[in-house]
């Protein structure tokens, strides 16, 4: 049985083509092959009644806030109810509503009637997809969707189908205001164990009584064999078939603060551990996402003073630390955005009313913790990756980015705060993220322009978080033949991480995912794979004079060790520079000009034990190797 959203009646006047008490009937109008759609939206936040304890509230408070259906039942039996909706850029301030849980006309105020839909900004099935509309699905906020409300459960309320009797095949049905911002368009009652698709409901036909089959991917990973990892971020609705597709490994949001510790002392370490497990599993690349950031960190953080910040800030650092004992992190993004979102707790100056800024709570107002921006500009970074250093010796550290590959301006403040940190010998790799709203319209020479501008610093870079758009199928196909490959082949470019590639995707709105809700591939995945697979990537550089240092013993002993340089060095100087954990120039010596090959005595007086890096600089270049002293 379908029931349009919009033929539904209140305590005032009918909702069709007018207001309705806290509900407007509105139409999208027709374009190209997709119909008009005439919807039903709630106008008020239950937020503005106090029946029932406001926002979060279990009932909708007032008659004016509830649309009533008169349905008509083909037959006897037992139906679970699916919704056709739209939830508004609020997200999840748009995602909401009551529905009644069972037939009859129900009591406005009275939570038991009634059950709470919260959370529909990142679930449901949309048009393309062949699987049964059944569960959470994985779609999320700006297009039209369908959920099985009855499989969608939430606040721990029980799976919710509706009883028709024989002899009263006329019931009553009805739904409650309860968040702004979320548009309906029909309901279907279909007959409980069918299972009904996209194209079903949207045709109102019966369902099948076997569940569809769903595409399975056959692999193996897009970058197996190939000399750069090729990866994806990693959360549960882009689990499945991971392996399938990827061979590196980003915790989606698992590894940010306010994830982990959204209560002080007390960790949350599941999505995180789910993350690094696929990477053990498939043997991939584990990529650590992130340590500083401006967002998501936990909202007890900017109230403390910033001692006890700086004194939180390293019980996390060694909480992540303790907690991956033993275990391998490749790569960890130490400082995320430090250009666009650093954690100062302010706004960019909006007006010249508020020259300053405002408060912002949501930055977390802690970088004074971290040494503000003291006499570089930027000590609160150098802070934050010392500190890294210092908890995760093993991993390889980078600096994480967006709009810089289409932002000169931006590109030049970056490198200043890469060279800042690459001097100290703090950065092992930059991160430039390849978000679509940065590379869509930006014309290929100045993407490369801006990295062959970072690329400048000598430091790897990784493309850390690439989507290109797609609404269509075409459009998604072109771009990636347009941007990807400016990435993939550049030489400096070591890895490129997808951030997502299923439906449930950050931007599924935006049609940026690969994959479809039924497990099928777009054009652009079938392109990439094909890309990947036969493009012959340019051999790494070579360089004589970086292979051929050594130091040794290793670890060395007795205070002393050995320093080998090519014969590529020639006869000339050389500058050594012994670099702590923390980035700091412990030892600094001057060895006399010599034939290259020549073996040279490297004393390390006074050194404390533990892990250094020696860095040698000659008029050919700077070079390092890592060494340990007992």
């Amino acid at each position: 049985m379908v029931v349009e959203a919009e033929a539904g009646t209140s305590a005032t006047p009918t909702v069709t083509g007018a207001t309705a008490g806290d509900w407007a009937a509105r139409t999208v109008a027709a374009a190209g092959t997709t119909p008009a759609i005439t919807y039903v939206t709630s106008l008020t936040d239950v937020a503005a009644y106090t029946a029932n304890g406001g926002v979060g509230g279990g009932a909708p408070a007032t008659d004016a806030r509830v649309l009533t259906y008169t349905v008509t039942f083909p037959g006897a039996g037992s139906y679970d109810l699916y919704a056709r909706m739209r939830v508004g850029a609020g997200g999840a301030s748009d995602d909401s509503y009551f529905y009644a849980n069972a037939f009859g006309a129900k009591s406005a105020t009275a939570p038991a009637d009634w059950v709470t839909a919260n959370g529909l900004n990142n679930v449901g099935y949309v048009a393309g997809s062949g699987l049964a509309v059944d569960g959470a699905g994985g779609s999320g906020t700006g297009v039209w969707k369908w959920v099985n409300m009855s499989k969608f459960i939430v606040n721990g309320s029980a799976a919710t189908s509706f009883t028709v009797a024989a002899g009263a095949l006329t019931q009553t049905f009805q739904i409650g205001a309860r968040e702004d911002g979320l548009d309906l368009d029909k309901f279907v009652f279909g007959q409980t164990g069918r299972f009904f698709t996209v194209t079903n409901l949207d045709a109102g036909t019966q369902g099948s009584a076997t569940a569809p089959v769903a595409f399975v991917p056959s692999g193996p990973a897009l970058a197996t064999g190939k000399g750069k990892y090729l990866g994806s971020a990693y959360s549960t609705a882009q689990s499945l078939y991971f392996d399938k597709y990827w061979n590196a490994v980003t915790p989606e949001n698992g590894g940010k603060w306010g994830s982990v510790e959204n209560t002080r002392g007390t960790y949350n370490w599941a999505d995180l551990d789910s993350a690094y497990n696929r990477a053990a599993k498939i043997g991939g690349v584990f990529r650590l996402h992130t340590l500083i950031w401006g967002a998501q960190q936990p909202a007890w953080l900017p109230a403390l003073s910033s001692a006890d910040q700086l004194a939180a800030i390293n019980a996390w650092f060694g909480a992540l630390a303790t907690h991956f004992a033993g275990k391998k992190i490749d790569f960890i993004d130490v400082v995320n955005e430090p250009i666009h979102t650093p954690p100062t707790g302010l706004v960019t100056v909006g007006s010249p009313a508020n020259p300053t800024g405002s408060v912002d709570p949501t930055g977390g107002a802690y970088i004074n913790a971290l040494g503000g921006t003291g006499t570089t500009g930027y000590d609160w970074i150098i802070t934050s990756f010392q500190l890294a250093r210092q908890y995760f010796p093993a991993a390889k550290l980078v600096l994480n980015e967006y709009s810089i590959v289409n932002d000169g301006n931006s590109a030049a403040k970056y490198v200043t705060m890469i060279n800042l940190l690459k001097t100290r010998n703090l950065i092992d790799g930059v991160g430039l993220q390849g978000h679509a709203f940065s590379t869509g319209g930006t014309p290929a020479a100045t993407i490369t322009a801006n990295l062959n501008t970072v690329a400048a610093t000598g430091v790897p870079l990784y493309i850390t978080e690439y989507d290109s758009d797609g609404l269509t199928d075409a459009a998604q196909l072109a771009e990636y033949q347009r941007v990807f490959p400016l990435f993939w082949e550049y030489p400096a470019v070591k890895g490129v991480t997808l951030w997502g590639f299923r439906v449930g995707h950050w931007r599924t709105a935006q049609g940026d995912n690969l994959v479809n809700a039924d497990n099928t591939e777009r054009p652009a995945l079938a392109w990439l794979r094909t890309y990947v697979q036969g493009t012959v990537l340019a051999a790494k550089p070579s360089s004589a004079a970086s292979a051929g240092i050594f130091a040794y013993p290793n670890p060395a002993t007795g205070g002393r060790a050995s320093l080998s340089l090519p014969a590529s060095f020639g006869q000339q100087a050389v500058e050594v520079a012994l670099i702590d954990a923390l980035g700091r120039a412990v030892l600094r010596q001057s060895l006399p000009a010599a034939a290259g090959g020549t073996v040279r005595a490297l004393p390390l007086p006074g050194v404390a034990p533990g892990p250094y890096t020696v860095r040698v600089q000659t008029a050919t270049g700077a070079f390092s190797q890592r060494l340990f002293v007992q």
